[in-house]
């Protein structure tokens, strides 16, 4: 289990992080959301060591990462956005190279390279040079990399950036392998890779943590107001003037002409449900109403709802 208690982080003048805390439990796939700027890199810098907390802790299995430093980061594999990759070194001589570091050799280096490249599916690419390898087979390559000391949790900031999306559909399935096995944590832009990929979600904003729940719970927590889109013909202004009168919890607005069609965009606290009066009212005015949907509440709209666009990344 990881525990991040009170974790705060300045950059000169600048806070990253504002006392935020949360847990991840054994056999979970957490991600982790937030625009450029909130904090995510900054929290995931600091759960592997690569940086150390102004104030507060994190906690892996009742260990500190300031007193437990070293004995952490060999439970901790970290695949960080910008993948450092050697492009002139064979795929099966940086796994070697990466071993030696963690100080596994011979049989049991064998042993490790055996498993990695089956898990990451490296068999067609482990005699190629890494620059002769696709975006894809550079982030199994980095996986590969994060996990050749068999860690026990897995941290991967943004493992997805610059795939394309069957490339994308592979990583993602990928994880979720790793992630009967390990626990996962990952942050992405991609919201419906995170939505697709993760047990739950951690959201952080401006340094503090917003929302921490699955999807699901995020979407039916997530208050604000349901929107109806038609388009129609035969609209005129009077009429829509007389919706907004005689229904006025309802937010109208009008959109461009196409031809004789018009949009109209309209709004309304959640827990009523006006389609039959404004159908009603359509009816009555002459309107021929080609087609009305109801937005359909996604992890995007939780996301924009509870974040803001950040500054520098942190």
């Amino acid at each position: 289990m990881i525990r991040i208690e009170n974790l705060v982080k300045h950059y000169g003048d600048v806070q990253a992080l504002r006392s935020i805390s949360f847990d991840v439990n054994d056999g979970e796939i957490v991600g982790f959301l937030g625009a450029n700027g909130a904090g995510k890199s900054t929290t995931l810098k600091i759960m592997t060591s690569f940086l150390s907390p102004t104030s507060g802790n994190v906690y892996v299995n009742d260990q500190n990462i300031l007193d437990h430093s070293l004995d952490i980061r060999q439970q901790i594999g970290y695949l960080p956005e910008s993948n450092p990759l050697y492009p002139e070194m064979m795929v099966y001589d940086l796994l070697e190279f990466t071993a030696r570091v963690r100080g596994i050799i011979g049989k049991d280096f064998r042993k490790a390279l055996g498993k990695v490249v089956e898990q990451c599916g490296l068999q067609g690419v482990i005699h190629r040079q890494i620059s002769a390898c696709s975006k894809g087979y550079k982030q199994r390559i980095g996986l590969a990399c994060a996990m050749i000391h068999d860690p026990h949790i897995l941290i991967l900031d943004e493992p997805v950036t610059g795939l394309d999306p069957n490339q994308i559909v592979e990583i993602r399935e990928l994880i979720k392998q790793i992630g009967q096995e390990k626990m996962v944590i990952m942050s992405s832009h991609i919201l419906q890779e995170i939505e697709a990929t993760v047990d739950r979600i951690v959201i952080i904003d401006d340094g503090i943590i917003v929302a921490n729940g699955t999807s699901k719970e995020l979407i039916a927590n997530l208050k604000g107001r349901t929107q109806l889109a038609l388009e129609v013909k035969n609209v005129s202004e009077d009429s829509v003037h007389t919706l907004k009168a005689t229904h006025p919890a309802l937010d109208v607005s009008i959109g461009p002409k196409d031809g004789e069609t018009f949009s109209l965009s309209i709004e309304y606290e959640r827990g009523s449900d006006p389609r039959e009066s404004i159908f009603k009212h359509a009816v009555d005015s002459g309107w021929v109403i080609l087609e009305m949907s109801r937005h359909k509440i996604q992890l995007e709209d939780v996301f924009r709802s509870l974040t803001m666009e950040g500054g520098s990344n942190a």
